[in-house]
C-alpha cells in the first residue's frame, strides 16, 4: 500500500517529537537525524517541518488544548501517545485546512503502528472529545 507524503510527514514528525521528549535535543538536531536516516523523497517535507517546529515551539499551548479531554494526568500518558496527541493537537489548532476526521484517522493509525495495544482507543477517545470544542464550527456543517 502506498503511503501518502503527508502521512509519512506525520509519522516522522511524531517520531521526532518522541525523540525530543526523550532527549531534549534541539529541533535542528532532530530534524537532521530524521532527514539523514529516512528517504525524504516520499515525505511532504514542508508539512513535516511545520509539525515538528510548531509542536516544539507551542507545546504548552497544544498540551493545554488537549488536557481537558485526557481523563488522566498528563504525566501519566505514555510518551508515544503524548507525541501522537501533540501532532493531532497541532493540526486541530493550527491547520484547519485539514479536516478533523482526517486528523483523528491519522492519529489512530499512528497509535496502531507505534503505540501500545489499546493506544488507538485512548487517542480516539481524547480526540473525539477535543474536536467538539476545537473544531465545533466544522462539526456543525
Amino acid at each position: 500500500m502506498k503511503v501518502s507524503p503527508r502521512h509519512k510527514a506525520r509519522e516522522l514528525a511524531m517520531q521526532g517529537i518522541y525523540s525530543w521528549q526523550m532527549t531534549g535535543n534541539s529541533v535542528d538536531q532532530i530534524e537532521l537525524s530524521i532527514a539523514t536516516s529516512n528517504d525524504m523523497k516520499q515525505v511532504d517535507v514542508k508539512f513535516f517541518q511545520d509539525i515538528l517546529r510548531t509542536v516544539m515551539l507551542r507545546m504548552d499551548e497544544l498540551d493545554a488544548a488537549m488536557k481537558p479531554y485526557l481523563g488522566r494526568l498528563p504525566e501519566e500518558i505514555d510518551a508515544v501517545e503524548k507525541a501522537i496527541l501533540r501532532v493531532a493537537a497541532f493540526e486541530l489548532v493550527h491547520r484547519i485546512d485539514v479536516p478533523y476526521k482526517v486528523v483523528i484517522n491519522e492519529a489512530i493509525e499512528l497509535a496502531k503502528s507505534f503505540g501500545a495495544a489499546d493506544s488507538h482507543k485512548f487517542v480516539n477517545g481524547v480526540l473525539d472529545k477535543a474536536v467538539k470544542t476545537l473544531r465545533k464550527d466544522e462539526r456543525t456543517k
